[in-house]
């Protein structure tokens, strides 16, 4: 269930790429891969569904059983942003309306990729056979989706030929893509409500002198989620080559929140061999580019209004 009205707020459900860990050394960021709750407005949406997304909907079901519209923006349709899809409760539920949205990767269409995260033999359940209502849709970078006015389900909008009908819609999800990532590229996200805005940016790898695309499409926002997967010694290691896995360092985040004049930069989506001391580590360092810079960790929850 989303906070009252009028509430702009994120909390931090699963910080970790590619497998979830858990071990005593990991306790201070937590162990779950990719979600991010937001509350906006009176609604309900997350960021990706990796292994976070399960807590979270553990504590949606105890709150109430009356009618929840969730929805959920998906980066890419790899395993680790999906992983908790099939374990969230409220999607078995018959009082559950949820909304999809993300892009389609180079062999299947948005749909298809999120069925393929619930299905035999690798699942007992099928997306299908939930009790939930559930509108999958992919959408594309010159698209928005909207909430507007004491509206409680979504819209979708092309821009900028439909602007004038959502031009005062109160909250706006804005969209662009980023190619640096394997399999077709993710997807950024930029919601704004209230004057105020946060930006997703996770799986994506760094260009040099940053990333043009993400600067302007970040520019001046209060939060940018980065993803801030390796430490550049390890990116430049000869020993395992990571380049080209779609992935930064905490130095391409920090440049692209400098250029971008963000507020506020966090790290996010670690590589599950980093324990708390190697990410406290990360951004010591990262506040020696851009000044403003935390580590998201599991249950942090951030009130932007």
């Amino acid at each position: 269930m989303a906070k009252k009205k009028g509430t702009f707020q994120i909390l931090f459900r699963g910080v970790r790429g590619s497998y979830p860990v858990a071990d005593k050394n990991v306790l201070k960021y937590g162990g779950n891969t990719s979600c991010v709750e937001v509350h906006v407005d009176n609604h309900l949406i997350y960021l990706d569904a990796g292994t976070g997304l399960i807590q979270s909907g553990l504590e949606e079901i105890k709150k109430d059983h009356q009618p929840r519209t969730i929805t959920i923006l998906f980066s890419h349709m790899h395993y680790d942003h999906t992983q908790g899809l099939p374990f969230y409760r409220p999607l078995f539920q018959p009082t559950t309306t949820a909304f999809f949205f993300g892009p389609k990767t180079l062999t299947h269409t948005f749909e298809a990729g999120v069925k393929r995260a619930m299905v035999s033999p690798h699942f007992p359940v099928e997306l299908d056979d939930l009790q939930s209502i559930r509108i999958l849709r992919g959408v594309k970078p010159n698209e928005v989706i909207v909430f507007q006015e004491d509206s409680e389900y979504p819209e979708v909008y092309l821009y900028p030929r439909e602007h004038d009908l959502f031009k005062d819609a109160p909250v706006k999800i804005w969209i662009e893509q980023s190619y640096a990532h394997p399999d077709g590229g993710v997807y950024f996200y930029r919601i704004e409500y209230g004057g105020k805005s946060i930006v997703y940016a996770t799986d994506t790898e760094g260009y040099c002198g940053g990333d043009l695309r993400l600067i302007q499409f970040a520019h001046g926002a209060d939060i940018l989620i980065h993803d801030s997967q390796y430490l550049p010694e390890d990116y430049m290691s000869e020993d395992y080559i990571v380049q080209g896995f779609g992935h930064s360092t905490f130095e391409m985040a920090a440049l692209n929140a400098k250029k971008a004049r963000v507020k506020k930069l966090y790290l996010y989506h670690f590589d599950p061999s980093y324990d708390d001391k190697t990410i406290d580590d990360m951004v010591k360092r990262a506040r020696k580019i851009f000044r403003r810079t935390d580590a998201a960790c599991e249950g942090l929850t951030i009130t932007l209004l």
